[in-house]
């Protein structure tokens, strides 16, 4: 049973929200709501109540980043803004449905428009939109919304009460740009286009920062005092290879196949390369040694 990682309750393996990108039934979400691969079947229930089979077409778990087809026409379309114009101290919206609780939202502010994604453990070439704005498991994958009613990001995970991310909406349209070109080219994308090919380990993971480490510690006592370095594993996808090689929300892995890490790119690094991997991780006050094999 998969547990939160900050209430320590069962929560279901897969819940979360999307929003419509286009009238003929696209919906944008995040890669971690809809767990499952390309080509793969959900079920997607408008805010009028109607449940539609939805079919997976496009999935970046780098980026966190997914797009969902339902057949449905006409559909009314959240309107996206830029998120290059975003300023810290802005007043936003987060949109979703957390707990399974429909047509909910938070509001905040803008704490940063520019944290390194090196430290949330996603795209090396991105910077996230920190808020205050509560996201809580279930209101992922939602917009995060201005005062004009424009996506200007996409919930993407809490850390802590007021420490919350979101991926902003202009990597998104990237995303949707290169998605359209796949699906015109019948599933190919130029070589151009194509990202390094990394394999899959199926986890969300932070860079530990002072920040990071100070609130681990609030919360775990002094058992942290020996970390100065790692990732923080936020989520372990159910049925990944992370998942059966028996890493858990929580770990804090400090060492890939014995090399030090400092950053999540060490991780994504070592997803480069052949074999399996030999992470060192901490897990309350044990230190543990777990093989992952990740997928092609």
């Amino acid at each position: 049973m998969k547990k939160n990682m900050f209430t320590g309750r069962p929560i279901t393996a897969s819940n979360g929200c999307g929003f419509i990108v286009a009238s003929d039934g696209l919906i944008l979400t995040n890669a971690h709501v809809v767990i499952k691969k390309r080509g793969t079947s959900v079920k997607v229930r408008l805010h009028d109540g109607t449940v539609y089979t939805g079919v997976i077409e496009d999935v970046d778990m780098q980026s966190d980043l997914a797009t969902v087809r339902i057949k449905k026409t006409n559909l009314p379309v959240m309107k996206l803004g830029n998120s290059a114009d975003i300023r810290p101290g802005e007043f936003v919206i987060a949109i979703g449905s957390p707990l399974s609780l429909s047509n909910t939202i938070t509001s905040g502010i803008v704490s940063s428009t520019n944290r390194p994604s090196e430290e949330l453990g996603l795209d090396k070439n991105l910077t996230y939109i920190q808020t205050d704005a509560a996201i809580t498991f279930g209101n992922s994958g939602g917009p995060l919304v201005n005062l004009n009613g424009e996506a200007i990001g996409i919930n993407a995970m809490k850390v802590t009460a007021g420490i919350s991310f979101a991926i902003p909406i202009d990597y998104a349209k990237e995303f949707l740009r290169k998605a359209e070109i796949r699906r015109k080219n019948k599933g190919n994308i130029p070589d151009t286009m194509e990202a390094p090919k990394r394999r899959y380990m199926g986890i969300t993971m932070l860079t530990i920062t002072p920040d990071i480490l100070f609130e681990l510690q609030h919360k775990r006592g002094s058992a942290l005092d020996i970390i100065k370095h790692g990732v923080f594993v936020w989520r372990v996808i159910v049925g990944s290879p992370a998942y059966s090689g028996g890493l858990q929300a929580g770990d804090i892995i400090t060492h890939v196949n014995e090399e030090p890490v400092l950053a999540a790119i060490n991780i994504y690094k070592a997803l480069e390369s052949c074999g399996p991997l030999k992470l060192t991780v901490v897990r309350q006050n044990d230190v543990l040694t777990i093989m992952i094999d990740p997928e092609d």
